[in-house]
């Protein structure tokens, strides 16, 4: 399992929760995430935006079959051993994960937010996580 973090910031805790359950499953064979051009922050709240492109592991199946009804032939096509929905799946069964809050054939969403009030402070803000899985290799993703 190949894992790209080059592209993130490091920010987002639901999102390193993401990439450690991902990142354990053998059907996935690549994961790159990457910090989403939405996140800001201002006096009342925190914005971070991630996304997960996945790349699922693939395994060559094998088909006796025969070429113009009498010889026989072989054929062999690569088969991804998941997909999206399948990872839906995994995630929604997961306890600390959960099913996502959108979901579609080409994408995953999930939207987290928690109030965050630092020590010896009044006032806290709001902390909002937004993290898309997408399939790499797909169209848009």
């Amino acid at each position: 399992m190949d894992v790209d973090t080059s592209g993130w910031s490091g920010e987002g805790e639901f999102t390193a929760r993401l990439i450690e359950v991902i990142s354990h499953l053998p059907e996935v064979g690549f994961l790159r995430v990457e910090d989403a051009p939405a996140s800001r922050a201002d006096a009342g709240f925190s914005f971070i935006s991630n996304e997960l492109f996945v790349l699922f592991a693939t395994a060559r199946q094998v088909s006796s079959t025969r070429l113009f009804g009498v010889l026989p032939w072989r054929v062999s096509r690569e088969e991804k051993c998941l997909t999206l929905g399948g990872l839906e799946s995994r995630l929604a069964g997961l306890p600390d994960i959960g099913p996502p809050d959108y979901a579609d054939e080409g994408m995953l969403q999930y939207l987290r937010s928690e109030r965050i009030v630092p020590p010896y402070q009044t006032r806290g803000y709001k902390l909002v996580e937004l993290v898309r899985i997408y399939e790499a290799g797909r169209a848009g993703g």
